[in-house]
């Protein structure tokens, strides 16, 4: 097969949502329904209680929350389908928002009842960054909700995204039947009892056919004819130019726990969703049917088999074909590289593969040689761009509370912080290590993995800084004045870099006004080499 038929079989994207909005359900029964999985996770009886296949931490099933972003591969109707499922806690956005530099495009649940939700904005701003198209699925509607017409509203209003229903509700709550798909133009009807996954498919090509009354009744099949009328006379017709530029969103609705919609979702989705994109660089544009291989990492993980102790990094392959034992550049460190064993996933199942392509995203077993943002290349000299850190929210000192595991404890956070799951900041003198996180959260997954995972015991004392600000300067005597006048507050990050950790907003803003010729970035994303370290 040549190199643009594997790309045009591949669709990779992330499903996002607010917590608790279903998206790990929604994963679930995708997997379900391309046969990637046998049973979903969130299935509980008193005798079995599997967590979701997505959800692989021990924290995570024991919160029952996701708290890293997990990458899962399966073919459905000859598509190669990459899902990457991220965390919806608003603790771990950093990690999010990494991911979606790796993904083509998403899927956002909304909750019925909840509509648009604070991490859903958030969101949905880092899409628009990037233009990225979206899908939106309204889940739950088998329970008690909003109006479906009043959802569409909020979703634009809130988002600045026009949409279009392309699957349409019958009922809701007590009297939810189904969904009617208006792109393909039948009825689709659940047995909310029914265990396995089947679907009574109804054609209806014309919904004044009285078939549609036999199926569900005369007041709601009145009631959906009211609906789509009133949708195809408020709403334009659906342009997938449009949806792919990022400017409409196709909205599907149903319920995932029941199955409801998905695969309604699933088949459109293949349909309209975009092949692999052209990623930015710092030299050129790459497209993927360039020849050559590329790609970057956007993720590590450490101990994803905690017997075996394996750090993986996760790459996405923007260009070319990636092959098993071929040597390969890795750009930051002017160093060829070559794996022997490259995997693709199934959440924490991996198995090993020989090739890969634009689209897909691989698992390289790492020896401490990758760091988020890396590029990997068949020997040209660039570097993927838009894969910044933020300032952390958060900001704590780690504490040792047993000085005989302190090398696991200085193995231990060195390894989680390459991950992105927090930034480490170096303070002197004494080597001190103040952590900095977007949420409260993020410090009990460290402290909880540090002991599970390192055998390292230790402790937080929080610390009153407001950002952490890079630096860069033409004048490097004015840094290291800066650097001398202000040392309490001076750390390095984990690249060697200078970082002011500034106490307020107005301790900043005169920093700023007194320094006039230094930058103060609140981001790392200005330039990934030392320039500003002295």
């Amino acid at each position: 097969m040549s190199l643009e038929q594997e790309i045009n079989k591949r669709r990779t994207f992330g499903i996002i949502s607010h917590p608790d909005a279903g998206k790990t359900t929604l994963t679930e029964k995708l997997l379900l329904f391309g046969g990637a999985i046998q049973t979903a996770g969130a299935v509980k009886s008193n005798k079995i209680k599997k967590s979701a296949t997505s959800d692989f931490m021990e924290i995570e099933k024991q919160r029952g929350i996701s708290v890293a972003t997990s990458v899962m591969a399966f073919n459905y109707k000859n598509t190669k389908i990459n899902i990457l499922d991220t965390p919806g806690h608003k603790d771990f956005a950093e990690d999010t928002y990494r991911t979606l530099t790796a993904v083509d495009s998403v899927i956002m649940v909304i909750d019925c009842a909840n509509g648009v939700e604070d991490q859903t904005k958030k969101l949905m701003e880092v899409c628009r960054m990037r233009n990225t198209p979206v899908i939106v699925f309204i889940n739950k509607m088998d329970r008690e909700g909003q109006d479906a017409f009043d959802l569409l509203d909020e979703i634009e209003s809130t988002l600045s995204i026009k949409v279009r229903p392309l699957s349409w509700p019958i009922g809701i709550g007590s009297t939810f039947q189904g969904v009617y798909n208006m792109f393909e133009h039948h009825l689709n009807l659940f047995d909310i009892n029914k265990t396995r996954i089947e679907r009574d498919i109804v054609s209806i090509s014309d919904l004044s056919d009285p078939k549609l009354d036999e199926q569900i009744g005369e007041k709601a099949a009145d009631k959906l004819r009211e609906d789509i009328e009133l949708v195809e006379g408020v709403y334009d017709e659906f342009d997938i130019e449009k949806y792919k530029s990022g400017e409409l969103a196709p909205v599907f609705f149903g319920s995932a726990l029941n199955n409801f919609g998905v695969q309604e979702l699933l088949d459109t989705f293949i349909e309209i969703a975009p092949f692999p994109k052209s990623r930015e660089t710092n030299t050129k544009l790459v497209h993927p049917t360039d020849p050559k291989f590329s790609g970057f990492v956007f993720k590590i993980h450490a101990n994803l088999d905690p017997n075996h102790r394996d750090r993986i990094a996760f790459l996405r392959i923007c260009s070319g074909k990636f092959e098993r034992n071929k040597f390969y550049q890795h750009v930051r460190i002017d160093k060829k590289l070559k794996f022997s064993n490259p995997t693709s996933f199934m959440a924490q199942d991996k198995s090993v593969i020989d090739e890969a392509f634009p689209g897909d995203v691989i698992g390289l077993y790492d020896t401490g040689n990758f760091k988020i943002g890396d590029t990997l290349t068949e020997g040209e000299d660039m570097e993927f761009q838009g894969i910044p850190s933020f300032s952390p929210e958060i900001f704590k000192e780690l504490i040792n509370k047993d000085p005989m595991k302190t090398k696991q404890l200085e193995k231990g956070i060195q390894q989680l912080t390459d991950e992105g799951v927090a930034q480490l900041f170096i303070q002197q003198p004494g080597n001190r290590k103040i952590v900095g996180t977007v949420g409260e959260l993020q410090f009990e997954v460290i402290q909880y993995r540090l002991q599970h995972e390192y055998g390292a015991s230790a402790e937080f004392q929080p610390k009153s800084f407001y950002k952490a600000c890079w630096m860069t300067t033409e004048d490097d005597s004015k840094l290291e004045d800066f650097i001398r006048r202000k040392a309490q507050y001076i750390a390095k990050d984990k690249d060697d870099n200078y970082v002011f950790l500034a106490q307020s907003a107005f301790l900043l803003q005169s920093a700023e006004a007194d320094y006039p010729e230094i930058t103060f970035h609140t981001t790392s994303e200005f330039k990934r080499a030392k320039e500003n370290s002295l």
